[in-house]
C-alpha cells in the first residue's frame, strides 16, 4: 500500500485466552500450526504490513515471558511495542490494551486501531486494507463475511423461534477497526459501567463492535474479511487449518 499516511496503526493481537476447548494442555496461542506457533501466523502479517505501524500484544499473565522468549523473540517481531496481560474475558483484555494505548500518547486524530483475535491465523494485507479503507472512512468497522448457512434464533425451549434472511446474517470476523479516541472511549464507557468487571452479569458484549455500538453512538460498517479468516477454537479448526497452509 503506498498510500501516504499522516497518523499511526496500531494492531493489538489478543492471545490471552486459556484455549480449554482445544484439549491440549497448552495455551491456545502456542499450539504449533505446521511448526510454528499459532500466534506466529497473525504477528507475521503484522509485522510484514504497509499499513500496521506497531503492536500491542495480549497474553496471559503467565504466558508474558515465554511470549516475549518463545514468539517475539525467536521470530524477530519487531513491531511489537508492548506484551501486556489479559482479562479473563476478550472484552476484559481488550479494556486493558485500550488503557495501555490511552496511557501511552498517540499522534493524533489519524490514528486507527486494528484489534485481531491471535487464533485467527490467516489474517491478510487485503483484509488490513479493506478495514482501514472503512475506518478511514466511518470510523469503525469490522471483517465479515455472508453467512453461507441458514441461521435459526431459538427460544428458551430450545424450538426455532425465528429465521433471518440469510441475505442479511453475516458472521463476524476480525480485525475490527477503529478510530483510536472512538475504540478508547467506548471501552472506557464499558469499564466505567461494569465498574472494571465488578458487575459482569449485566453486560454482556462479545467482540469490539458491540462495545462501540453500546456506549457510543457510532455505527459500525460490516466490510468483507474472507472465508480462510478462520478462528482456531476446536482440535477441528486445527486441523482445517493445517490443510489450508498446505493448500496455499
Amino acid at each position: 500500500m503506498t498510500e501516504k499516511r499522516m497518523g499511526r496503526n496500531t494492531a493489538v493481537v489478543l492471545a490471552a485466552g486459556s484455549g480449554s476447548r482445544m484439549k491440549a494442555g497448552v495455551a491456545k496461542q502456542f499450539l504449533k500450526l505446521a511448526g510454528k506457533p499459532l500466534i506466529y501466523y497473525a504477528l507475521r502479517t503484522v509485522e510484514d504490513s504497509a499499513i500496521i505501524d506497531d503492536c500491542i500484544l495480549v497474553t496471559g499473565e503467565n504466558d508474558m515471558e515465554k511470549m516475549q522468549r518463545d514468539v517475539v523473540e525467536q521470530f524477530g517481531f519487531q513491531k511489537v511495542r508492548a506484551i501486556i496481560a489479559g482479562g479473563s474475558e476478550r472484552c476484559y483484555s481488550v479494556a486493558n490494551a485500550m488503557r495501555w494505548l490511552s496511557e501511552h500518547g498517540g499522534s493524533g486524530q489519524e490514528d486507527y486501531v486494528f484489534i485481531h483475535d491471535g487464533a485467527r491465523p490467516f489474517l491478510s494485507e487485503e483484509i488490513l486494507e479493506r478495514t482501514y479503507k472503512a475506518a478511514k472512512e466511518c470510523g469503525a468497522c469490522v471483517a465479515a463475511m455472508p453467512s453461507k448457512d441458514t441461521v435459526k434464533l431459538i427460544d428458551e425451549q430450545g424450538f426455532a423461534a425465528e429465521t433471518p434472511e440469510r441475505r442479511s446474517v453475516w458472521t463476524v470476523q476480525t480485525p475490527q477497526t477503529f478510530e483510536r479516541e472512538l475504540i478508547i472511549d467506548a471501552y472506557a464507557r464499558f469499564e466505567a459501567a461494569t465498574k472494571g468487571g465488578e458487575e459482569r452479569g449485566k453486560v454482556m458484549v462479545t467482540d469490539d463492535a458491540g462495545v462501540v455500538e453500546t456506549y457510543t453512538e457510532r455505527k459500525v460498517k460490516l466490510v468483507e474479511g474472507a472465508y480462510s479468516n478462520l478462528k482456531v477454537t476446536t482440535p477441528e479448526d486445527l486441523v482445517i487449518a493445517e490443510a489450508f497452509l498446505h493448500s496455499k
